[in-house]
């Protein structure tokens, strides 16, 4: 074992434009990977259209995060129908945020991995309640299926006049 410079650094082109990492204290050690983690983000927001595509993106957004933090490929499968519902319920029963036909989806994943989920728009005529629809009704299951995912969902007054935010708390695996 040698012992390495603590001015010194390592070259990490991979890793994007900065080059280098400080190897302060490192050793070089041969045959031992170096493995440089990375932060990922535990909450995210973003604005997407109010409408079909929309949904697309938040949704492969929603996946790549939760995917870069480690959850668990059934919790993100849960996430990412959870998020499509709360969407695609904005879509069909209530208004954009914006004049720029907007709305906005969040999320958060917790240390106990349990992942809640987010969408405000501006509000429609009536409040998002689960839905008793007949056998061959075309929709209406949406709000019932996310409360047999998840540990708790419910509707507030958002922050803007007008607008309104779901929730949803998925929960841990295990939990």
């Amino acid at each position: 074992m040698t012992s390495a410079s603590t001015d010194t650094a390592w070259p990490v082109s991979a890793l994007g434009p900065q080059g280098t990492i400080p190897r302060r204290g490192a050793k070089e050690v041969s045959g031992v990977a170096l493995v440089v983690t990375q932060q990922v983000p535990t909450s995210s927001s973003m604005s997407v259209s109010h409408g079909p595509s929309g949904v697309g993106t938040a949704r492969r957004r929603l996946r790549a995060e939760l995917r870069e933090s480690g959850t668990p490929e059934s919790v993100i499968d849960d996430a990412v129908l959870i998020l499509s519902e709360l969407l695609s319920n904005s879509c069909r029963h209530a208004r954009p945020l914006s004049e720029g036909q907007d709305v906005r989806a969040s999320w958060s994943r917790a240390n106990d991995g349990s992942v809640t989920i987010s969408v405000t728009d501006g509000g429609g005529p009536t409040r998002p309640r689960p839905a008793s629809p007949s056998v061959t009704a075309r929709g209406g299951r949406g709000l019932t299926i996310i409360g047999s995912l998840t540990s708790a969902w419910g509707v507030r007054e958002a922050e803007l006049p007008g607008a309104v935010t779901v929730w949803a708390v998925l929960r841990a695996p295990g939990g």
